[in-house]
């Protein structure tokens, strides 16, 4: 789960960290009434993306008057950036905050390091808001220190860090005071990331959290309602925000055949072979190794929401699901529903016999596979037919 960079500010300051001042505007009135209050200021346009300088959601104004022209085209624009996609993401806030006299970026987060099971500090001298850039073209400039979660947060690691940013005497006292309470935030509140991009140090020789962003692990939301709070649905996307609400691992892409499949391994699986010969998956869909027919149907409802999707490819290996339980699940479905669009079902596993039964007797048009491949071949041959 993402959140805007207002409340990731917010949530450090909370943490102790150095953030500057910051009014949060929902009208070109109450933007201009802080830039009465600042003087010179910038006014960020508050959406889920990176890169909103260059796509113009983040300018500089000079007065009041400057400040109501720049946030009334600002507030309720879709903002499209080079992580948005070109759908974009729609603007109803800005950030307003007193410009700042910067002597130097930085680059700085705290992420979860899977490989060793703990956390690892990223740091890069070379400027903030290129970072992406930087890491293909100097990964050099960027360092990365491990943090242990037993341990915790040491001293010599902010040593690391300091030296990494050219930091020094009382610049490196406060950034290990500012990485403490990062890691602090990052473990406190289950975090998968906490960014600062870009940290800057100011004309007075403090070190400054310029912007921020925080990612949560969903899986950890339960235990942090004042998190959930947080949350701008408007700001996902509408099919993932559904499937979350039924336990659905889901992620649209860009394809014609929707997927459903349970198990995170075989649904990659699934999208390598579809993409083998030649089609385009829409979706990743895991159901998970405990579907319901609810939730089944709740997964066939996403995908058929989905208009680029032509055809259907339902690909199961029953373990803990039960191949009749999902087969029931996909005929209460599809008779419900009455999908129109061509669906393929692969099955193989735990009462296979028995769903493969139900299927047959349901009277639905339904096409079988024989296996994996057979299914991905049948699948795309048949989104072909339905696109033509």
């Amino acid at each position: 789960m993402k959140i805007h960079e207002y409340q990731a500010k917010e949530l450090l300051r909370e943490y102790g960290a150095p953030v500057g001042e910051g009014i949060v505007a929902s009208t070109a009135l109450e933007a201009s009434e802080a830039a009465r209050k600042f003087g010179k200021c910038v006014i960020k346009a508050q959406v889920h993306s990176g890169a909103r300088g260059k796509a113009g959601g983040v300018k500089i104004a000079s007065s009041p008057e400057e400040a109501f022209r720049i946030a009334s085209d600002m507030i309720g624009m879709t903002l499209v950036t080079k992580q948005t996609g070109p759908e974009g993401k729609p603007v109803h806030k800005v950030l307003v905050s007193p410009a700042a006299q910067i002597q130097k970026e930085m680059y700085l987060s705290v992420a979860s390091d899977n490989e060793n099971a703990g956390l690892v500090i990223i740091a890069s001298s070379a400027g903030g808001t290129e970072i992406e850039q930087t890491a293909c073209t100097r990964p050099q400039c960027i360092s990365k220190i491990p943090v242990s979660i037993v341990s915790g947060f040491r001293a010599y690691e902010a040593a690391d860090a300091a030296k990494a940013l050219g930091l020094s005497g009382l610049l490196e006292g406060e950034l290990s005071g500012l990485l403490s309470s990062m890691v602090r935030l990052f473990l406190a509140k289950d975090c998968s990331l906490v960014e600062i991009n870009p940290l800057v140090v100011t004309d007075s020789g403090h070190l400054l959290c310029l912007d921020a962003k925080i990612n949560f692990d969903d899986n950890a939301l339960y235990r942090h309602p004042d998190i959930v709070l947080l949350r701008d649905i408007e700001q996902e996307d509408a099919k993932e925000y559904r499937a979350s609400q039924f336990d659905l691992n889901y992620v649209s892409l860009d394809g014609d055949i929707g997927c459903m499949v349970n198990g995170a391994g075989l649904a990659m699986a699934t999208m390598d072979i579809i993409k083998n010969f030649g089609g385009k998956p829409a979706n990743f869909l895991d159901v998970g190794g405990s579907a319901t027919a609810e939730r089944v149907k709740a997964a066939f409802e996403i995908l058929l929401s989905d208009t680029n999707v032509k055809a259907i490819f339902v690909n199961i290996f029953g373990g803990i699901m039960k191949c009749d339980v999902i087969a029931q699940g996909v005929v209460a479905a599809v008779s419900e529903m009455g999908i129109s669009i061509p669906l393929v079902v692969r099955l193989e596993g735990t009462n296979v016999e028995l769903g493969r039964r139900i299927l047959n007797d349901s009277g639905l048009s339904i096409v079988a596979a024989s296996d994996m491949a057979d299914g991905a071949r049948k699948a795309i041959a048949l989104a072909k037919e339905a696109a033509r």
